[in-house]
Parts: structure tokens; sequence; C-alpha cells
């Protein structure tokens, strides 16, 4: 039953791509802008989540969306609305969004907690890529009695000249790529030339135990330099082969961080339907039933088969 709703999910999230290409486009290359003003990551995530909300909402009511953020942060600041249906109207998406009660309620529908069946949704992921001018991602997942049924992956910079690249996981029916016009199935690498082997990554180390790489790296001696890119942009590279390792530790300065569902359900899907293999640090199966955080996991590892074992050895002796 849930796979009638991943093309309105797919159609939400295009529309998403739409308009928040454009604000990062006209509002990161304005001069204007202090480095720690995130206005344009903020309007881009209030519009992404209220059009892709508005869409669930009207095609599954009864379906909670669990999402990042809340209208009560936008209802006074005129400014920030203003802005909004300025991009509304560019990317003539005012059919969907017509007033301001619309764009609230439609932020708000993101404000359900998880349940049996539910839609988790991050507006806009990898704000400092965002704000970069570089990668980010709209990534939307439904979950139905605690496990992924199809994740949505939106990635506007990756062919930015074709209009970007959605990367979709459905249970049991594979991972796909939407680009360029086309869609075609992926896999993940087969690559066995440990030297040859990419890790992605984020460019802020705080994001992960940078040390636990390099000691990975170097027991399985691999030489080729880490894909380093935002947000779950990493999941969709490694589904299509184009690195082999996204390995995601607590900072040894936060050790007790707990990852956010909405960070994690899209891609892990989209990798493990391209043949792939997702758990924690532990080898346990991301555990998505404890609320808004993977409260039973600590630690990410999306890796290919044939490395499973040996990273999940290498993480064992140094814990």
């Amino acid at each position: 039953m849930y796979k009638k709703y991943l093309q309105s999910g797919i159609e939400a999230v295009k529309n998403s791509m739409r308009i928040v290409s454009l604000i990062q486009k006209e509002l990161t290359s304005d001069d204007s802008l202090s480095k720690k003003d995130k206005s344009p990551v903020t309007i881009a995530d209030f519009v992404s989540q209220s059009i892709i909300c508005t869409a669930l909402q009207d095609e599954c009511p009864d379906i909670n969306i669990v999402a990042e953020e809340d209208s009560s942060q936008l209802r006074d600041n005129k400014d920030l609305i203003d802005k909004i249906f300025y991009f509304i109207n560019k990317a003539n998406l005012y059919d969907i969004i017509e007033n301001n009660d619309d764009l609230f309620k439609g932020i708000d529908y993101g404000k359900s907690t998880p349940d049996k069946r539910f839609f988790t949704l991050d507006p806009i992921d990898g704000t400092k890529g965002f704000l970069r001018g570089d990668q980010y991602a709209v990534a939307l997942a439904f979950i139905e009695e605690y496990d992924v049924k199809f994740g949505i992956l939106g990635c506007p910079n990756i062919d930015k000249e074709s209009g970007g690249t959605i990367y979709y996981g459905v249970k049991r029916e594979g991972a796909y790529k939407i680009s360029k016009g086309e869609t075609k199935k992926i896999r993940v690498s087969d690559n066995k030339n440990y030297e040859l082997m990419r890790f992605v990554q984020s460019f802020e180390r705080s994001h992960s135990d940078s040390d636990l790489q390099y000691i990975i790296s170097k027991e399985l001696g691999i030489r080729a330099e880490p894909v380093k890119v935002d947000s779950q942009v990493k999941y969709g590279l490694l589904a299509e082969g184009k690195a082999e390792i996204y390995l995601r530790i607590p900072n040894p300065k936060t050790p007790n961080y707990k990852e956010k569902i909405w960070d994690h359900a899209a891609g892990s899907v989209i990798v493990e339907e391209a043949g792939g293999i997702v758990l924690d640090m532990f080898g346990n199966k991301l555990d998505f039933s404890r609320g808004i955080k993977l409260e039973g996991n600590k630690g990410i590892l999306a890796t290919t088969p044939f490395l499973i074992e040996k990273i999940l050895n290498i993480i064992k002796s140094h814990f």
C-alpha cells in the first residue's frame, strides 16, 4: 500500500528542489551576508517543509509527518515571510502555498510524532553545504512498523546543470537514480582493491571521529583520498558506487550523541536496496522504534558486503 505514496513523495521533493535551488543560488551568493547569517537556509527549510508536507497531507492525511521545523519562529518575522513568497512566486509554486496560512499549516503538518506508519523529513539536510553553495539534500522517508519502506534524496547540486538528481530506494525493489531525464538502477561498488577504496565524509571534522577513520584506512591499506561532501548525499554516492565506506562515529568530545532519524532513514534504505549494508558501529541494525532519535544505536557504518566484517572487527579492536 505504501508504494502509492512514493510518486507523490518524489513529485513533492522535485518541487522542493526547484525552489531551494533558487534560494541557494540567489541568497548564498549575496556578498552582503555575514558568515553567521543563516537566513538563506532558514528560508529554505521552512518552504521546503511546507511544500512537501502539504503534498503529503493532501495525499494521505491520516499518516503522521515527523520533521524538523515548526512555524512558531516564522509567524512574526515579516521579512522572512516576504522572502519566502518571493521565491514561491518565482518558482511558480503559488498553487501549493497561496498565503501565510497555507505556509504555516504546511510547516506544522510536520510537528507530528512517530507512529506505526509515518513519514520523516529533513527539509534541508546539510546546512553548511547549503550556505557554502555546495552539496545538500532534501530527505524524505516512509516508515511502517519501524521499518523504512522507501527513501527519497533530492540532491539539487548533483548534475546541477540538468536540474539535479533524485536517489530513491524501495524495500525489496532496489535503488534508483533519476537524473538528466532518465531513471536507472544503481548498485554499490564491487571494488576489492583496498588501495583504491574511498571513504565519503563530511567537510566538518566535528561530525565524526576522524582518528578512527584514519586507523581503518591504514589497517586496510586505503590510499585514495576521501570524497568530501555534506549531508545524506553521501548515501547517494555510496549507493551508486562512487565510494565504498561511510563512517560516522561520535566525536570523542560528544560521546553520547544520538543521531536523528531524519538524518539517516532515507539514505540507509537507498544504500541497502543498492546492495550495501547499513549498521551502527557495533554491527546492530538501525532501530527506528525509539522516537525521533536512534536511541538504541551508536554511530553509523554504511559500506559494501565485502568490507562490512573487516571494518566492524577493526572498530571492535579499538573500543
